[in-house]
């Protein structure tokens, strides 16, 4: 055998990276599994789907989260009372609406709604807005997931 590598040979291990290779960092692929353990995308209990009316697993992401769900004790006190839950509920609802009054066939809808920002002073709603995607799965299932509109 030469010492010039074949295909045949298999792959070589240059001792490059991707970054090396392309110039720029490279996202590599990770399964949805990975992405909701590692707290990329918050999964919505089942009970509050079916409460809301959607039947496929669905999931936010932490952004979104942020912007339209998370909400304190310190939160209600410093601004109003609210909690998690009925915020969750809140754009769930709206999501299923988006969804149902939607053009067919699509796989993307915008969602509007009105939430307090988490921002520690606001006690009126403002507007916000995220697109819900649904897609496969891990296994081909068929997911929503609820984003940002700057989010892919």
């Amino acid at each position: 055998m030469s010492g010039n590598p074949t295909p045949a040979d298999g792959p070589q291990d240059t001792g490059q990276t991707l970054a090396d290779v392309f110039g720029m960092n490279v996202i590599t692929g990770a399964t949805r599994a990975q992405l909701l353990a590692d707290g990329f995308l918050i999964a919505v209990p089942e009970q509050l789907l079916a409460d809301a009316g959607i039947l496929l697993p669905t999931a936010l992401t932490a952004a979104a989260w942020a912007d339209c769900v998370e909400w304190s004790d310190a939160d209600s006190d410093a601004q109003t009372p609210q909690d998690e839950t009925g915020r969750l509920f809140d754009v769930l609802i709206t999501t299923a609406y988006a969804a149902r009054t939607s053009k067919f066939p699509t796989r993307q809808v915008t969602v509007e709604l009105n939430r307090i920002p988490r921002d520690g002073i606001s006690n009126i709603p403002r507007p916000a807005r995220l697109k819900a995607v649904c897609g496969p799965g891990d296994n081909a299932e068929p997911v929503l997931t609820i984003m940002r509109p700057d989010e892919d």
